[in-house]
């Protein structure tokens, strides 16, 4: 199958969409599919307010169509809500192509947190975006329920993967007073990283990643270590340096930290929330309490044996089936109107 998938998120950006992405690139090629990716590298763009390490691209409309065309797919996923993605989607109505899409970031949460924007109108920009879509994929249960209380119909489970061969138990690289509680991730106002950093906790609190909030967390909390974006070998062995995996976010849809984290063997600590729900729930590899101190110290006391386990449940084999089980391919008639040979 030729696949087109069309994302306002791309490199050089490090976070779980980007990953997502790319790794079920990787894997759809080595089954045999032919993968096309559209980002934000084909165009002009500039950087996105208050988010500058992002960017957007600029009057996308027409490159869109000639890419999409030249690409020639016979099926179109469209991975983010950002000017690519209302380009595509404009594009795929326009031609009466099916498409599907994908629900990766709880945007009228992070709206709100930056301004005074009710949730109720962003999730009626998100329902008119979704609205046309043959498909809206979705990490977790908990995800699907909350889109559809908002009216976002047609949502299909799609689950995440980990590295188990990367992401695995080994010698910590750390010296730093014990215990080692650890957050990885972008480090921005809509994680809540200062409710982890706040915690009355022993030991050494440790922050891998960087992000918009880092120089004003830094200030506040001068006895945390914060050693910046990690990738690769390296990321991996910082989480096996954790003895406990701090999660504070309330408003991620997944948290593929959460299995990089269980599959080097570290517990994970969080709130009951969607995602760490999913994620966790009761497989007993960490937590979950509201209250978050509480959570570090029971999380301490769990074998690091039990994380590992759980995480080897999660496969991108598996993710990267299920997302190709819910494309939605051009049909004979879409073809009439579709991209030439898009076969």
């Amino acid at each position: 199958m030729h696949i087109t998938i069309v994302t306002d998120a791309w490199f050089p950006q490090v976070n779980g969409v980007v990953r997502t992405l790319s790794t079920v690139g990787e894997h759809l090629t080595e089954m045999g599919n032919n993968v096309t990716f559209i980002t934000p590298n084909d165009f002009r763009t500039v950087p996105c307010p208050t988010y500058p390490e992002i960017r957007l691209a600029l009057l996308p409309d027409r490159k869109m169509a000639n890419l999409i065309e030249s690409a020639q797919p016979s099926a179109i996923h469209i991975a983010t809500e950002g000017p690519l993605g209302h380009a595509a989607r404009a594009y795929c109505i326009r031609r009466k192509l099916p498409f599907t899409t994908a629900y990766h970031t709880k945007f009228p949460e992070y709206v709100r947190a930056r301004t005074l924007i009710p949730i109720s109108w962003s999730y009626a920009v998100m329902r008119r975006f979704h609205g046309r879509s043959q498909g809206v994929m979705v990490a977790t249960d908990s995800l699907r329920r909350e889109l559809e209380h908002w009216g976002i119909r047609n949502v299909k489970s799609w689950t995440r993967g980990v590295d188990i061969d990367l992401f695995h138990p080994q010698p910590s690289i750390l010296d730093l007073p014990r215990p080692i509680s650890m957050y990885v991730g972008r480090v921005a106002v809509e994680k809540n990283i200062g409710a982890f950093l706040s915690l009355d906790t022993a030991g050494t609190k440790v922050v891998v990643g960087d992000g918009p909030q880092r120089e004003e967390l830094a200030r506040k909390h001068p006895d945390t270590v914060f050693v910046g974006s990690k990738s690769g070998e390296d990321l991996a062995r910082h989480y096996a340096s954790a003895d406990v995996f701090v999660f504070p976010s309330r408003t991620d849809t997944f948290g593929l930290v959460l299995i990089e984290a269980m599959a080097c063997g570290v517990p994970v600590a969080a709130y009951p929330v969607a995602g760490p729900l999913d994620v966790v729930g009761e497989s007993g590899a960490g937590v979950l309490d509201e209250d978050l101190a509480k959570a570090v110290e029971g999380a301490l006391l769990i074998d690091r044996r039990v994380p590992r386990e759980h995480a080897l449940g999660f496969t991108w084999e598996h993710c990267a089936e299920m997302f190709l089980e819910n494309l939605a391919p051009f049909g004979p008639d879409d073809r009439k109107t579709a991209p030439r040979d898009a076969a």
